[in-house]
């Protein structure tokens, strides 16, 4: 390629992905374990969009992780921490630390140290201190990382709707981890 600035801008057009694709490679893993049926991705077709019914600047947010507490007496790669419905703490407690050893995110390439990055109490009280979120709700939320669609929609989703109702919350940032 020229990098001549009278030459037009030539693209580079790869032969190969060049990214690992999670949908094939989830399948691969079901067939490979005998599964017959392939792995069924959860959606939902008859969600429409629903613009906000007021301004974020008036909206009550909620935060929603998928990490878990953290428990100094358990080693590091202790799973029995995860909770096996969706939880609600305080916002005023936000731990330091969150249990997401068990998670999947690239550990090599990174970490979980920044609290923040996943569970983002603090930038949502900045944003209501400036006036761009009307409040944040008092509580903050964590939901299992179960991979069941039927899970999900029968039991996990209609719990947390729940305490997000009971909390007056407008809108959701989820923060999946």
């Amino acid at each position: 390629m020229s990098t001549s600035p009278s030459e037009p801008f030539r693209s580079y057009v790869p032969t190969h992905r060049r990214f690992v694709s999670y949908i094939d490679k989830s399948r691969e893993y079901y067939a490979a374990h005998g599964y017959e049926k392939a792995y069924q991705w959860a959606f939902n077709d008859e969600t429409p969009f629903a613009p906000l019914p007021k301004p974020l600047s008036e909206s009550r947010i909620g935060v929603v992780t998928t990490s878990f507490l953290y428990r100094e007496d358990r080693p590091a790669d202790w799973t029995d921490s995860k909770a096996k419905h969706p939880y609600a703490l305080p916002v005023t407690d936000a731990p330091k630390r969150m249990y997401t050893a068990d998670l999947s995110w690239d550990k090599e390439a990174t970490h979980t140290d920044d609290t923040e990055s996943f569970l983002p109490l603090e930038r949502c009280r900045e944003m209501v201190a400036a006036g761009r979120l009307g409040s944040l709700s008092p509580r903050f939320y964590g939901v299992p990382t179960d991979y069941s669609h039927r899970r999900t929609l029968k039991v996990d989703a209609p719990e947390l709707l729940a305490m997000l109702t009971e909390d007056d919350v407008d809108v959701v940032l989820l923060v999946p981890l």
